[in-house]
């Protein structure tokens, strides 16, 4: 067995690899090194295990780079979880080594995000779970296992004269300027357009961008999917609160599963939670399940030791991002939307 780095050539057995996985995820497809140095210049290390002439391992990393804050290997940065996926654990052992010698060469801090526990990589980090629905095989036995109260809530802004939009990158400008005014209202930086469109580009029709529009033509709530074979995977997804009343996200995300039941994808990923708190909640209508992340760091004993102190026990974000947040939200649309992005790029979440 040898791990070595991957290079364009390798896209296709690496991408091969990862689709027939059991536990692949969309975000580990070679889609996203191209996407991530594309858009922002950054440099990635994918290593890959060979047995026999064969893919036997992956592990994506990005060369992670933060003005004054230092260099870490991240895999990866944008999404939840990258991590090893491995045939055996002989594999995912010299995969791990691989990552840390490369990490200590560059004077970086290791951090690995993944869906399964990883023997040797040192103390889970987080509290996250990712929220996962089990789907059946059409849109309309999942409609039938939903509560009266959510069922209702799909149906009703059909009602009222929404309208549903399934593209790709036709879609992009609706999708962007809902996202970009609804990230300013939550008092968050905003990725750049060129981000989603190089995430487009790379993914082609592994991806599809979903728009619920008012009765007047008016997007109120977009959302971004990848596909995986073996999960569908929701990484970016807004509403407009001055829509609320006619329910767009409900809608939205209802579209979503919908696809995904009806074109034969097993599993839909709602993302990332907190247990308890409002987001979890609004999956858990849907009948998603929690599933631990685990995110590592073993080359960063002193940070691992920061990190692992849990928040407060209400839940509630430091006063420290209270005030940036709330500071962010008095900001005019037009200086979030140019600043946005050029902070955003050096935020690995």
């Amino acid at each position: 067995m040898e791990v070595r780095l991957a290079n364009e050539t390798d896209k296709q057995a690496w991408d091969d690899y990862v689709l027939r996985h059991r536990n692949g995820l969309a975000y580990q497809m070679y889609a996203w090194k191209e996407a991530t140095e594309r858009a922002y210049g950054f440099q990635t290390v994918y290593s890959m295990a060979i047995e026999d002439g064969k893919v036997c391992g992956v592990l994506p990393t990005v060369d992670f780079r933060v003005p004054l804050m230092g260099r870490s290997l991240i895999s990866l940065p944008y999404c939840d979880a990258g991590g090893i996926l491995a045939d055996h654990e002989n594999a995912a052992e010299k995969l791990l080594v691989h990552a840390r010698v490369r990490a200590k060469a560059m004077n970086a801090c290791l951090k690995i995000r993944s869906i399964g526990e990883i023997k040797g990589c040192g103390v889970n980090r987080t509290d996250k779970v990712s929220m996962v629905l089990a789907l059946p095989h059409s849109s309309n036995d999942l409609l039938a296992s939903l509560k009266a109260k959510v069922r209702s809530q799909c149906h009703k802004p059909l009602r009222d004269g929404l309208a549903v939009k399934t593209g790709h990158i036709e879609l992009l400008d609706d999708f962007y300027g809902v996202f970009t005014e609804n990230m300013r209202n939550l008092g968050s930086p905003v990725h750049a357009r060129h981000w989603f469109e190089k995430v487009l580009y790379a993914y082609g029709d592994r991806s599809r961008v979903i728009v619920v529009d008012t009765p007047e033509g008016e997007p109120a709530a977009a959302g971004l999917i990848l596909l995986h074979p073996r999960r569908v995977s929701i990484p970016w997804a807004s509403s407009l609160r001055r829509y609320n009343r006619l329910n767009p996200n409900m809608l939205l995300y209802w579209s979503c599963l919908a696809f995904a039941a009806d074109n034969g994808y097993p599993q839909f990923d709602f993302g990332r939670s907190t247990p308890g708190e409002g987001t979890y909640r609004f999956k858990e209508q849907w009948g998603a399940k929690p599933l631990p992340l685990y995110w590592y760091e073993p080359l960063a004993a002193k940070m691992e030791k920061m990190v692992l102190k849990r928040p407060a026990a209400d839940g509630r974000p430091s006063s420290k991002r209270q005030l940036a947040a709330s500071i962010w939200q008095k900001l005019p649309q037009s200086s979030t939307d140019w600043l946005g992005p050029k902070v955003r790029k050096y935020i690995s979440l």
